[in-house]
């Protein structure tokens, strides 16, 4: 059998906008044109159903589990909205764990893991396979003004960005990550570095013109700059260093 992945999951619920406006508030879940909510690349979906009920009669059978690096903090941040706490924040042998009710009666935990939790987890995956195998590979590139990259990832882009030892990481979805890097005398490459996929790619060049990026107008692209002829649709536009980046329609 072919490798499989989970794609999405779907809530339903006779009041979808309440339901997708409180995930959206709790969680700042992003809102992708196609009405998904993406969690760090899990796609919820709230979908109107007029067969269930106005409260979940059986919470236990479907919880959502939100991992988070600062539980006390989210936890606070929950306490504003008025949520109920069916158990309150409180630490157990693996972490930090709260369980709440989302307006239709829904369980969702909130769990922050512990270093001993993590450790364990590393320790199993290494006996699974080899060092490789376990390694949780990265990508980078380089640039030749830190600061100028900071600022397009990190503004521009609206991207997560976390800068040490004079490197940035630019925190990418479904927990990924390329590392920017500095390097004398460099030289962008002449191919694709980072490619964004989206759903609407009409709306994410408007978008990201808007913010100021200027894409390549290549022969073979239309007025927007977008390349239509064969495969997806992809536009091509560069960070400050010249590294050629796209965003492309699945």
């Amino acid at each position: 059998m072919e490798s499989l992945r989970l794609g999405s999951i779907l809530l339903g619920t006779n009041d979808p906008g309440r339901l997708r406006d409180w995930y959206v508030a709790a969680f700042a879940a992003v809102v992708a044109p196609s009405g998904f909510l993406d969690f760090g690349g899990i796609n919820l979906l709230v979908d109107g159903r007029d067969d269930v009920a106005r409260e979940n009669v059986e919470p236990g059978r479907v919880i959502l589990n939100f991992e988070v690096d600062d539980a006390r903090a989210v936890t606070a941040h929950l306490d504003t909205m008025g949520v109920t706490w069916l158990v309150p924040l409180e630490e157990r042998t693996d972490g930090l764990f709260a369980t709440l009710l989302d307006p239709d009666g829904n369980y969702v935990q909130v769990i922050e893991l512990n270093e001993e939790y993590l450790a364990a987890q590393d320790a199993a995956r290494a006996t699974a396979g080899g060092t490789l195998a376990r390694s949780r590979a990265f990508s980078g590139f380089s640039v030749d003004d830190i600061p100028a990259a900071r600022e397009f990832y990190g503004e521009t882009l609206g991207l997560k960005v976390d800068e040490e030892h004079g490197m940035l990481h630019v925190r990418l979805a479904g927990d990924r990550s390329v590392l920017v890097y500095p390097k004398p005398g460099h030289e962008p490459a002449t191919y694709t570095m980072l490619n964004f996929p989206v759903d609407d790619i009409e709306q994410a060049v408007a978008a990201l013109a808007g913010r100021g990026v200027r894409f390549e107008m290549y022969d073979y692209v239309d007025p927007k700059g977008i390349y239509r002829d064969e495969g997806p649709p992809i536009a091509w536009f560069r960070d400050p260093a010249g590294n050629i980046l796209s965003v492309l329609q699945e």
